[in-house]
């Protein structure tokens, strides 16, 4: 979110100053490990996860955007909460101990708090006519361990309905983009994404619209259909109908441009 899907990272903090909550980005963060590291190496994996919990403030939920990081952050905050050497291994390697009573929520779950129709009143540029189909992805879906948590499936619908939008049902809202597999093996990947974007068209979608930087990342890039549709993150239909004319530094960096469609609903000049 700070390369390559920097627009989702600066469309999700303009919607939130649009609505008046201020994020205050986390000092000297690293990377989570995401996939990668976890599938090579676990130890390497929960340390990468628990510096960040480390040096996150206590006062403060820790709120995060990715669901792998989400993920990746709440499983460790998990394992090492139910495991004393863990917590050793934390203190010895951090210097302080862990804190249990840390919140680590995903965006959504904030989301998930405010009056959607209290929201809707304050649109600046309702998103009526836009036809969209909902794309989660598979890392926001639990591991059996976090069964129990929540998987915020229809926020993005409820949520864009009341701004306006128009949600379709559809079959692919869940399915694997296939996340890192789309750097090692990109042949792989393609029919996966491919068949999620038809399944899309066919439905009658002007767009899909992500919860994830990587899977928004994975669609355009690997999609090779002839006829494609954008793919939009859900910050930026969030922030465009706040009312931000910021949207003129998103659309370019994508490699479907989403400016002809919103032209012609008249969502932008």
């Amino acid at each position: 979110m700070k390369t390559s899907a920097k627009e989702n990272n600066e469309s999700l903090k303009e919607f939130f100053n649009k609505i008046g909550i201020k994020l205050v980005e986390l000092t000297d963060w690293s990377c989570c490990g995401s996939s990668s590291a976890h599938c090579v190496d676990t130890d390497l994996a929960l340390d990468l996860a628990s510096r960040n919990l480390a040096i996150a403030p206590p006062d403060k939920p820790l709120l995060v955007s990715c669901p792998s990081c989400t993920l990746r952050l709440k499983q460790a905050h998990l394992h090492i909460s139910e495991d004393e050497n863990l917590q050793k291994r934390f203190k010895d390697k951090w210097g302080k101990s862990f804190n249990p009573d840390l919140k680590v929520i995903h965006y959504f779950e904030l989301l998930e708090e405010m009056d959607f129709s209290k929201l809707a009143k304050e649109i600046k540029k309702p998103l009526t006519g836009l036809k969209f189909v909902p794309y989660y992805g598979c890392m926001l879906a639990r591991p059996p361990e976090m069964r129990h948590a929540k998987n915020y499936h229809n926020l993005l619908e409820n949520m864009l309905a009341a701004l306006g939008a128009t949600p379709l049902d559809w079959g692919s809202g869940s399915r694997c983009c296939g996340t890192f597999l789309s750097v090692a093996k990109p042949e792989a990947i393609t029919p996966i994404i491919n068949e999620i974007i038809q399944n899309g068209i066919n439905t009658g979608a002007d767009c899909l619209i992500t919860a994830c930087s990587m899977c928004q990342l994975n669609l355009e890039i690997r999609c090779d259909l002839k006829h494609q549709i954008p793919t939009l993150h859900f910050s930026e239909v969030l922030s465009l109908a706040m009312g931000t004319n910021k949207y003129k530094r998103w659309f370019p960096r994508h490699l479907v441009d989403p400016t002809p469609l919103l032209t012609r609903l008249g969502l932008i000049p």
